[in-house]
């Protein structure tokens, strides 16, 4: 598998990542062996997860993993810090528990060191300087090899890279910024993207095939073993269930019968290939999906599909987003 340097810095990751968010709940330790296998077999090496993946059982169960299955210098391992089972404070940036976390992390991974530490979403109430130094002191210290973010808006993303790279030396420069990203959510490109272009900090999409939408397999339907079927997670797909949605579904899979491929080859190879995108990351249920997604190595979209692609699920853009000059 090719790989590409995260941002502007020296480290290089699989252009397709390998995430776990369902490890620990609905993936048991041989569906997540299979998988992870795979994915090494694959030349992949970028494997993401979090403290919070299921109460921390996905990094429990990725530990367990590491060397007995796959060499752990072999894998960029990523996890992310700040969510917290708060119903009053979704997120907690504070300098205590972000790196009180990070250890947390560490014991469950049985590994002395993450080679990516993302924090998991900007929190309003902490300042963000002491944010930023939590990331400053994971680094210095040996636990953290590179830092990025997550789930930052335009702007928040904007002041976390230039405070960083205000000081080269002494703060860690952002290495990334993982976010939504496919062709039904392209909200990235109005100002994230931009900022991340322009500040040298790599996109790792999450979500890459519309939170398993734009496979196809809700076309006729909701499947009962789906996550669209599921109690937990129908809230989380139905949003890309609308007619806008259908229609840009429909456009993949005409584009995958013209290419003698699937949608979720079609959908991916996309989002893989935009401009700023280091590597997407993709779940799976089972070792088989993932394998199909694996196998989108090999295909490049020609541009007249890409383009009709673009038409068809375009956002709106309009005052003040990034280029406003003409309207």
């Amino acid at each position: 598998m090719e790989q590409r340097h995260l941002g502007r810095t020296g480290l290089r990751v699989s252009r397709i990542g390998l995430g776990t968010l369902t490890w620990g709940r609905d993936t048991d330790e041989h569906d997540a062996a299979d998988q992870l296998k795979a994915f090494w077999d694959a030349g992949g090496t970028l494997v993401d997860t979090a403290d919070v993946y299921g109460g921390g059982e996905a990094e429990y169960l990725l530990g367990r993993l590491l060397d007995n299955l796959v060499p752990r210098q072999d894998l960029v391992v990523a996890t992310k810090a700040g969510s917290v089972p708060d119903p009053y404070r979704r997120f907690d940036g504070s300098r205590g528990h972000l790196l009180a976390a990070l250890d947390a992390s560490l014991r469950r991974l049985g590994t002395d060191y993450v080679d990516l530490w993302q924090i998991h979403a900007f929190d309003p109430v902490t300042p963000l300087d002491e944010t930023l130094q939590a990331l400053d002191l994971a680094v210095s210290s040996g636990r953290v090899r590179y830092a990025g973010v997550s789930n930052f808006s335009g702007w928040q993303l904007a002041k976390a890279a230039t405070w960083q790279l205000a000081a080269p030396g002494l703060r860690t420069r952002l290495a990334c910024t993982q976010m939504e990203y496919s062709l039904l959510q392209r909200g990235v490109e109005r100002e994230v993207l931009p900022a991340a272009l322009d500040l040298g900090v790599g996109l790792l999409p999450s979500s890459p095939l519309g939170r398993g939408v734009l496979t196809g397999k809700y076309r006729t339907g909701t499947p009962s073993d789906s996550r669209g079927a599921s109690e937990q997670l129908a809230p989380f797909v139905e949003p890309y269930l609308d007619e806008a949605a259908g229609r840009i579904v429909d456009a993949v899979a005409t584009a995958a019968d013209g290419l003698a491929t699937t949608p979720l080859q079609v959908a991916l190879a996309w989002v893989r290939d935009r401009p700023g995108v280091v590597a997407p990351v993709v779940g799976a249920r089972n070792a088989r999906q993932l394998t199909e997604a694996l196998s989108v190595e090999a295909l490049s979209l020609p541009d007249e599909i890409c383009q009709a692609l673009d038409d068809v699920s375009a956002p709106v853009h309009r005052y003040p987003d990034q280029d406003w000059s003409t309207l």
